[in-house]
């Protein structure tokens, strides 16, 4: 008998603390002041763009324990990563804090995947705390993925900005709102993509997929939630999603936020289809959504933030794009019996 792919926590813990630190470019869009920290130096005091991005982290996981009066010898296992050859912008960030360490790579939906790990080893009480960090950078992104900055290149209409950001969280069994009550662990969706400047058409597929089985599995609905988080398709994978939907008579199209398209102003900022990186949903659900569900702004949210699992070598050579997205039900009430 086949398993389900969304598991429902026995215990569901709390988001205890989250940070989300970012550049100017981030400070400049809607949500700036949503930011515990802005940097105006893109090498973030350092030599080097990737170095930089290293401090990103670095400075995601000090707020995040410090908002939580913990210390990394608290953390009982952290989950990390990045877009960078062999998560160096995480190992080389974290490698001072001396945690339990599990690296992972899930592209963009790196946080969707740490926070639902990490919540699943505090419900089965692997560990008493565990956290999850992720960023991105804008320069460090252009440099493996594209051409580095001075090479000048155009990008195309459906091409996204990829974030210069960090987002962290801790979680722990506590009776603190935001809780997690659920995830759902995606499967990768291939359509065929294979331009490399249309990440929201390669993705969006894979969002589908995994809200769907969230649906199936839980028998839920789009009404049963504030909104139905995305992160990133942008404007173009946005409309695809919801398109999906439509064909299935489903409607998500009135309480759908994208984090790609919430972070810049597409009338005031350069950002083309929106927003991308493994910081931008990162943070955005922990600079924006995790307060707002703590404070009972908001009361439910389907979290699924999406990754492109492509190599530019591979890409190079023809290949399609495979995707992936996770799912993470955030609360304010703990459904604890």
């Amino acid at each position: 008998m086949a398993q389900n792919a969304t598991k429902i926590m026995n215990n569901p813990p709390s988001v205890i603390s989250s940070a989300a630190v970012g550049g100017c470019k981030e400070n400049e869009g809607p949500l700036g002041d949503y930011f515990d920290k802005i940097n105006d130096d893109p090498y973030f005091t350092t030599d080097t763009f990737e170095k930089g991005e290293s401090q990103l982290q670095k400075q995601a996981i000090i707020h995040a324990l410090s908002k939580a009066q913990l210390e990394p010898k608290d953390i009982g296992v952290l989950f990390g990563g990045d877009l960078l050859n062999q998560c160096v912008g995480t190992t080389y960030g974290i490698r001072t804090f001396e945690m339990p360490f599990l690296g992972i790579y899930g592209a963009c939906s790196t946080m969707a995947e740490g926070l639902l790990l990490a919540s699943l080893f505090v419900d089965r009480k692997i560990c008493d705390k565990a956290m999850a960090v992720t960023s991105s950078h804008f320069c460090t992104a252009e440099r493996q993925y594209r051409f580095p900055l001075n090479y000048g290149g155009q990008r195309t209409p459906t091409s996204q900005w990829t974030a210069t950001a960090s987002g962290a969280l801790v979680v722990s069994y506590t009776d603190q709102a935001p809780y997690v009550r659920a995830c759902t662990i995606g499967k990768i969706v291939d359509m065929g993509v294979s331009d490399a400047n249309n990440m929201g058409a390669a993705m969006a597929p894979a969002a589908f997929s995994t809200i769907s089985t969230f649906f199936t599995d839980t028998g839920m609905k789009p009404e049963d939630f504030d909104f139905i988080v995305t992160g990133d398709l942008g404007k173009v994978g946005s409309r695809i999603l919801c398109e999906l939907f439509e064909r299935e008579g489903i409607n998500i199209r009135d309480n759908h936020k994208d984090c790609g398209m919430m972070l810049y102003d597409f009338d005031e900022q350069d950002i083309h289809a929106g927003g991308s990186g493994c910081g931008c949903a990162g943070s955005v659900l922990c600079g924006y959504f995790l307060p707002k569900l703590r404070a009972g702004e908001i009361k439910n949210i389907l979290f699924a933030a999406t990754g492109a699992l492509m190599s530019p070598t591979v890409n190079q050579q023809g290949e399609s794009i495979p995707s992936i997205s996770h799912l993470v039900w955030l609360s304010h009430e703990s459904g604890r019996e």
